[in-house]
């Protein structure tokens, strides 16, 4: 019954949350879970989380601002900027 309490309190703080805030969590637990899984200590699963909520806030953001994309240069390099015409 604790879990399910816990559940629901997590559920309604992530739905009072903007998509740039949800973006970053999402990304920072996912990160956690990846890095820990690969590195198999605290360390990794730290650096995984910083990594993953950074670029979720980043993919967040853009869900807020309409008619821009996020994109990546050929160098890997992540930008933010108009979207094609008919793309949204």
């Amino acid at each position: 019954m604790k879990k399910v309490i816990a559940l629901v309190l997590v559920g309604l703080a992530v739905a009072s949350c903007t998509p740039t805030e949800r973006g970053a969590g999402i990304g920072a637990a996912s990160g956690a879970i990846i890095g820990g899984a690969i590195t198999g200590d605290v360390r990794g699963a730290a650096v995984g989380a910083a990594i993953g909520g950074v670029s979720g806030a980043v993919i967040g953001s853009v869900a807020q601002q309409p008619g821009q994309c996020y994109f990546r240069d050929r160098h890997g390099n992540r930008y933010i900027d108009d979207c094609p015409r008919g793309y949204r």
